[in-house]
């Protein structure tokens, strides 16, 4: 009996001492858990980060390469039916590609060479003209020195997104780097072309057995988002520029061909890329035309991307680009604030074909 006392002391020591050792809760224990297992991922994404930053002159021209390859799949794999051997293919696809670009821009670039010089002063003369309505006419309370501080901002802003150093240096080095990450495309290009399905039948058969399903799968879906990206964009940039040019056309406006060449390329970043389409072209029908002429193209540009956005979009993309517009335009500006206009321009596809081959390796219909 005398050691019952003792037994339960030494209990309730025990307990004490658990409550003790236990000062953090549950709650806070898992959150814990999962804050270090966060911080790892995103050290792990910031160290990719800046690795791709580092090799952005093999990472763009692979980037180019890989869309491209896609691109100009069609006819390599039409010739890839007809038993052709897949270099003599992938070969005769990309001389074929370089002699049609050469040859298109040896009949289109010359006749508006000209014209293209004129579109930086003219869209500066538009900026000009607005300032002057903001400062002298229009009922807000704006002075000079704003907009100037505003527009110096901008170009800041657009110098440090293009990467430009200013001066004789950097303007050489960029043109070298641009000749070598060309060639290297091209390269890379005719590589994919000849040995992209071999590659991929051999990443497949290297994984285990119970994952070479879902991989090529996932494989198969990113692949087809590359060419749904590219041949939505093309097909719409098409249908804006048409749109756009013709309307610049009939209200009597200049620079209608460089316009257009400005507004099919935008539609490359999807949103974003027509709404500056839209405004170079006002601004354009402003200084050429006058201020109802711009009025007209702005409303015409604001008709059109809402029936390309609302109609024509998801119809031309399908399951490509079935992304939400705010996962869009915080990619595009995710991109941009990381690797300049190269992230800009790279955003969309890369959210496209990494979404789609995520879905697809989880077997889900849609990204």
């Amino acid at each position: 009996m005398t050691d019952l006392p003792a037994a339960k002391r030494t209990s309730n020591s025990l307990s004490s001492t658990t409550r003790r050792r236990r000062t953090v809760s549950p709650t806070l224990d898992i959150v814990a858990g999962y804050s270090w297992r966060i911080l790892a991922v995103a050290l792990a994404v910031a160290a990719l980060v800046w690795l791709t930053g580092q090799l952005l002159l093999v990472v763009v021209p692979c980037a180019v390469a890989g869309l491209l390859a896609r691109a100009l799949w069609p006819v390599a794999r039409y010739a890839l039916r007809r038993d052709v051997r897949p270099a003599l293919a992938a070969a005769i696809t990309l001389i074929g590609f370089i002699v049609v670009l050469t040859a298109a821009l040896g009949l289109v670039g010359g006749s508006i060479a000209g014209e293209v010089d004129q579109i930086a002063p003219t869209v500066t003369e538009g900026i000009d003209d607005l300032t002057n309505w903001l400062v002298d006419d229009s009922p807000f309370d704006v002075s000079r020195a704003d907009v100037q501080r505003v527009r110096e901002q901008a170009a800041d802003s657009l110098r440090s997104a293009a990467g430009s150093g200013g001066g004789v240096a950097s303007g050489a080095i960029v043109a070298v780097e641009l000749v070598v990450g060309l060639l290297l495309s091209l390269i890379i290009t005719f590589f994919l072309l000849k040995d992209g399905r071999r590659w991929k039948d051999r990443l497949v058969a290297a994984l285990p057995a119970d994952r070479r399903v879902a991989a090529d799968r996932s494989i198969v879906r990113g692949w087809d988002a590359a060419g749904g990206y590219l041949k939505g964009a093309a097909v719409l940039g098409i249908v804006e520029a048409i749109a756009i040019g013709l309307t610049l056309l009939l209200t009597g406006s200049s620079l209608v061909v460089p316009v257009m060449l400005i507004t099919f390329l935008a539609a490359f970043v999807p949103i974003v890329g027509a709404v500056v389409a839209g405004v170079v072209a006002t601004l354009v029908a402003l200084v050429t035309a006058g201020t109802i002429p711009a009025l007209v193209v702005a409303g015409v540009a604001v008709v059109v991307q809402q029936l390309d956005n609302d109609l024509l979009a998801p119809v031309i993309y399908g399951k490509a680009l079935r992304l939400h517009p705010l996962v869009i335009l915080l990619g595009i500006a995710a991109g941009g604030a990381l690797f300049g206009f190269v992230g800009t321009f790279f955003a969309v596809p890369f959210l496209a074909v990494t979404l789609n081959a995520w879905s697809g390796y989880r077997g889900s219909a849609d990204p």
